[in-house]
């Protein structure tokens, strides 16, 4: 057998990332041509009606009678729609539908706060951002306007919505947050997505310069005493825009997250039905409840409209998992999801193409595959945006 050769670990590294990078590029151009720039599908009209909480009767009476947009016909005379389409649909409904309450353009009205929900989890693989991303593309689906903020320097929501943060270049952020004479409006580092009414700022690695940047701050100014200020003060400026803010934390406990929680309204924690994360998470709360006191004794406002946990990547016949359930729904009984997120292939072969849920075609899957893990996203997606409404004071 030879012996081990050393290498320059630096140089093998770079040039291993730098090949990764490429490789994902190329799958990208394949996958979005010509320019690498996400498009959405078409919705069929059962679909529209869903988010839109009519019935696809209404939709086809509507279409027959020449009212609101005009959808295209596909296989078979089925009516779709683009995601463009349903919000002229909202605004045809809210404007001539026959109830009283306009419930279908569901925008803040006076007096209602945006509400910032902060997704969080102290260990990765708990489906955080698989959470968050699903989560903000739903509220726009369902005619909320959306911002989501992807505050993990290794960017995997921005990578879901189709950005690749080495090559692509955007801001993030960092910038609007920073601490010297670059900073940023928020403004200036909002992009579109493919989901008319969903904005985002991407992550990238240089989000991390806030970890080393706020003890020396904290040194040094009074602005930096007050670190945990600057993306809520960030975010006023662009208040009237947006309905919901969702943000993607880092899978730890550091400034950012520590930014992004006081920034809140909500918070979300995501955690998978075993013994070491439960664990995991016990630590997470201990320790962040002591930094939560400590940054309120600082001046902090730390109150939250709610909080909730969600059981990820659960698999229902799996016993170990359903007895983590029950303990934990025995300590946590009215602050967990009454849905869980289940399990499923077709959310993990969704990803092999940077695509969610909502982004893929149902026929690249088994009929029962899809529906079951759509059905599980919408419920979860559903009940919070329920506690959003009821935080708005919203019956």
């Amino acid at each position: 057998m030879n012996a081990l050769a050393p290498f320059e670990f630096d140089d093998k590294i770079l040039q291993q990332g730098a090949e990764i990078s490429r490789k994902l590029n190329q799958l990208r151009l394949e996958k979005f041509p010509p320019n690498a720039q996400k498009t959405l599908r078409r919705f069929p009209m059962a679909e529209v009606a869903h988010y839109l909480g009519v019935s696809p009767n209404n939709l086809k009476r509507l279409h027959l009678e020449g009212k609101g947009p005009e959808p295209s016909t596909g296989a078979g005379g089925r009516r779709f729609y683009t995601a463009e389409q349903m919000l002229e649909l909202r605004q045809y409904l809210d404007k001539n539908g026959r109830s009283e309450v306009k419930k279908y353009v569901p925008h803040r009205k006076a007096g209602e706060k945006l509400q910032v929900i902060a997704v969080v989890n102290f260990k990765g693989g708990s489906g955080k951002t698989t959470t968050a991303a699903h989560l903000a593309q739903h509220l726009a689906l369902t005619g909320h306007r959306v911002l989501a903020v992807d505050l993990d320097p290794q960017a995997s929501l921005s990578a879901l919505y189709g950005f690749q943060p080495e090559l692509d270049k955007n801001p993030s952020l960092y910038d609007a947050i920073r601490y010297d004479d670059h900073r940023k409006s928020i403004r200036d580092v909002i992009l579109p997505t493919n989901f008319p009414s969903l904005d985002v700022i991407p992550a990238n690695l240089e989000l991390q310069e806030y970890e080393y940047d706020t003890p020396l701050a904290m040194q040094n100014s009074a602005e930096g005493k007050r670190f945990f200020t600057r993306f809520g003060n960030a975010l006023k400026e662009v208040d009237s825009s947006y309905d919901v803010v969702v943000v993607d934390c880092p899978p730890q406990l550091g400034y950012l997250t520590l930014t992004a929680l006081i920034a809140a309204t909500s918070v979300l924690i995501t955690v998978h039905p075993q013994m070491l994360d439960l664990m995991s998470m016990s630590q997470f709360l201990l320790m962040l409840g002591n930094i939560a006191k400590t940054i309120k004794d600082a001046g902090a406002e730390v109150r939250m409209d709610w909080l909730r946990y969600l059981i990820t990547r659960f698999e229902p016949t799996d016993m170990p998992q359903v007895e983590m359930l029950g303990l934990m729904q025995s300590m946590l009984a009215a602050e967990m999801l009454k849905a869980q997120m289940v399990k499923s292939t077709a959310i993990s072969d969704a990803g092999l193409t940077k695509q969610t849920l909502y982004e893929v075609e149902r026929a690249n899957f088994t009929r029962e595959t899809y529906d079951r893990a759509i059905e599980c996203m919408d419920a979860v997606n559903f009940e919070v945006q329920g506690l959003i409404h009821q935080a708005w004071g919203r019956l």
